[in-house]
């Protein structure tokens, strides 16, 4: 599945890059002049990171057995979606962890997760109530 892009930027912002800026940059510069369509809902939030924006959208509304938290790359596609605790819960928070390996979500069912940047894929959950 591809996520439309709505772009925001121009060549003329792009060649504002610097020289000794390393090259692979160029397609985060891009993604960061860039919004992403919400699949469902609206989005709360974008976390722009290297592969790609981690979006969290608002979970009222989104479909109950897909994730509200994904990665979209800078060609549009999904790269991965966020592995929940448990079937039925939608994430209502994210921020990335100091490590620069993994993020940290919570849910609509008090939950707290640990989840590997480059997969989505769930490392660790605790309830909390």
């Amino acid at each position: 599945m591809k996520i439309a892009w709505k772009q925001k930027f121009t060549d003329h912002a792009l060649s504002q890059r610097t020289d000794n800026m390393p090259a692979h940059y160029e397609g985060v510069a891009r993604m960061a002049l860039m919004d992403v369509v919400a699949l469902f809902t609206r989005i709360e939030k974008t976390i722009l990171v290297t592969a790609g924006v981690i979006v969290l959208e608002h979970p009222v509304g989104f479909p109950y057995n897909d994730t509200n938290l994904y990665l979209v790359n800078q060609k549009g596609e999904i790269v991965w979606k966020a592995e929940k605790p448990v079937p039925g819960t939608s994430f209502s928070r994210v921020k990335l962890n100091e490590d620069g390996d993994t993020f940290s979500a919570y849910t609509l069912g008090g939950h707290a997760c640990e989840l590997e940047l480059r997969s989505g894929k769930l490392i660790s959950f605790t309830s909390f109530k």
